[in-house]
């Protein structure tokens, strides 16, 4: 059984500090995947971030 299994089976089981030792394996392993997907995407032909709605400004202009 993997450690996320495990984790999921605890947090289903009432285990408070399972939740806390999950999030951490997910995140990691979610870092990872984006990782992989950015090195195989041509950087030529991706939009910069602001174009694509993920920055945004916190004082916009009038």
């Amino acid at each position: 059984m993997s450690d996320v299994t495990q984790l999921l089976s605890a947090i289903d089981a009432g285990d408070p500090r399972a939740s806390e030792e999950l999030l951490p394996l997910f995140y990691e392993q979610l870092r990872k995947l984006a990782a992989a997907k950015m090195a195989r995407e041509n950087a030529g032909l991706s939009p910069p971030l602001p174009a694509l709605g993920l920055v945004t400004c916190k004082n916009p202009p009038l």
